[in-house]
This record gives structure tokens, C-alpha cells and sequence, in this order.
């Protein structure tokens, strides 16, 4: 679903979490280009820095605000920091997750079953209600899950990234009275990051229209 023009974000201002990560560094570089500011949020503060940096290099403006977004404050204070920055978001592409354990369901303890939940999905359920209140508030936006796809590793990580899937489903029928369109962008390896940033901005750059809640990227069938 990449744009076939060159998309035009100037004036809007996006969240990424996850900026520091291959997906969500390519998405965020590719929303930069095409005139958004971006608020970059990663686990890892020289990574978020890293992008930030790379965006000014090239003219664009970003704000990098490292945290925790399985800490509810600490995503609540993105959404703070990144208003202060940039005024109104309008735009949340959520990429912040970790990778599988690649551990079989019989060796599978309860604290990895509940730290690969926090981390992959109850940090999407902070970011994406937060964000949604706000954007209710000024009139919409676009909230876009990144959903790998693809061999899980662990039952965990897959229960986790169907999780996500679900969320995006039922907060697009939600929230969607609201203007406020929510997607899963399913990437399934090997995939062009090119095609990932490209489908990414086509998702972003109307407020309205499309209500398809799902987007699929890369190779092989959809998951049912």
C-alpha cells in the first residue's frame, strides 16, 4: 500500500515507539521526510538519540524521549512531552517490543509468559487508550500497531503479537465514532524496509477514509 506520490505530513506530529529498532527507525526517518516532527521513544536512550540526530542531520525536526511505555507514567509522560514539543499528535505509530525467547511451551516459566505480554502488548494497550483520549479531544488521528508476523519463537511472543492484532481490531470499531482510525501494520519477514516506511506513511497520512483495520507487508499467507 505504498503512496504511489510522495506523502505530505507536513504540520503533523508523530509519536514512534520502538524509533530505535529497524522498523520503527525506518518509519520514523520516513515520516521526518516527509515533513512530520517526530517525538522518538525507545527503551534505549543512544538509540532514540541516534534517530534523532539522523533527523536533524537532514533537515527534520525530532524530539527524542527515551522511556518505558509498560510503565503507564512513563507513557503518559511521552504524550506530556510530546505535546509540549510539538503541540497537537495526531499520528502513533507503536513499534516498541521485544524479540521471542525461541523456548518451547514446556520450558516456558511464568515470568517470561508475563514479561513478553507486558512487553509486546500491555505497553500498546498504555500508548494506544493515552493517546486515543487525547486525540478524541483535537478531533482524531491515526494509531498504527506494528504486528511481526512470521515463526514466534515461543508461545508467549505469539500470543502477544495475535493480542495485538485484537487490539487493533476492536479500537478501530471503538474508536472510529471519534475519528480516530486505528491499524495493524503485519509485517512478515523478509520484507523491503522501504515497503514497511512506504505502507506506514500511506496509513498516516489521512485522518479519514480507509477503516480497513489491517495491513499486511512482506512475504507469505495472512495468519487466521
Amino acid at each position: 500500500m505504498a503512496s504511489e506520490r510522495p506523502a505530505d505530513l507536513a504540520g503533523r506530529a508523530a509519536i514512534v515507539t520502538g524509533a530505535g529498532g529497524r522498523y520503527g527507525r525506518a518509519i520514523a526517518l520516513a515520516l521526518a521526510r516527509a515533513g512530520a516532527g517526530v517525538v522518538l521513544n525507545d527503551l534505549n536512550p543512544d538509540r532514540a538519540e541516534s534517530v534523532r540526530a539522523a533527523i536533524a542531520a537532514s533537515g527534520g525536526q525530532a524530539l527524542a524521549c527515551p522511556g518505558d511505555v509498560t510503565n503507564r507514567f512513563q507513557a503518559a509522560n511521552l504524550i506530556e512531552r510530546a505535546r509540549d514539543g510539538f503541540g497537537r499528535i495526531s499520528l502513533l505509530v507503536h513499534g516498541a517490543g521485544a524479540g521471542p525467547l525461541q523456548r518451547p511451551l514446556l520450558r516456558l516459566d511464568e515470568w517470561d509468559w508475563r514479561r513478553l505480554l507486558e512487553v509486546n502488548l500491555t505497553g500498546a494497550f498504555f500508548c494506544t487508550q493515552l493517546m486515543a483520549r487525547v486525540m478524541a479531544e483535537e478531533g482524531g488521528g491515526v494509531i498504527l500497531l506494528l504486528v511481526p508476523e512470521g515463526a514466534s519463537g515461543d508461545a508467549a511472543t505469539a500470543a502477544a503479537r495475535a493480542g495485538l492484532a485484537g487490539l487493533a481490531r476492536q479500537a478501530a470499531r471503538e474508536l472510529a465514532p471519534a475519528e480516530i482510525r486505528v491499524h495493524a501494520l503485519c509485517i512478515a519477514a523478509p520484507v523491503d524496509l522501504d515497503e514497511v516506511a512506504g505502507s506506514a506513511l500511506a496509513l498516516c497520512e489521512r485522518e479519514q477514509g480507509d477503516a480497513d483495520w489491517r495491513l499486511r507487508v512482506g512475504a507469505g499467507p495472512i495468519p487466521r
